[in-house]
């Protein structure tokens, strides 16, 4: 049976996969080890961060360069990421909010609910 899509649903999902890839092959994405929603996310700031973008791209849309198609886009990408934080987390690691922290060995400090300096020393070190 095929689905007959009302609102293209099929397409647009497309264009959200094109979105996201093209933010991780951005210039941003390949000049540095991490990035920084992940040291944010890390940091305990995950979620008023994903929130906080949310709705400034959707308060925007419209407004700034019309019905500009990346503010949406913006808004359901950081929707994905606070997704992934919320209900997909144990997904990848089971035990550390995002890549940053395994890729750069450090833990997570429950008293403090801060990343430890493992970053802060690498962007010292640059």
């Amino acid at each position: 049976m095929t689905i007959q899509y009302k609102f293209s649903e099929n397409v647009i999902v497309n264009d959200i996969m094109d979105y996201v890839n093209k933010t991780y092959e951005s210039h941003y994405a390949q000049t540095k080890n991490y990035q920084a929603t992940e040291i944010i996310i890390d940091q305990g700031h995950g979620t008023g961060f994903c929130m906080g973008n949310i709705l400034k791209y959707a308060q925007r849309y419209g407004k700034k360069e019309g019905r500009n198609k990346d503010d949406l886009l913006k808004v359901i990408h950081y929707a994905i990421i606070q997704l992934s934080q919320d209900h997909y987390e144990s997904l990848d690691e089971p035990e550390l909010k995002s890549a940053t922290s395994k890729k750069y060995g450090g833990e997570i400090n429950l008293e403090t609910n801060k990343f430890k300096s493992v970053i802060l020393d690498d962007l010292l070190k640059k």
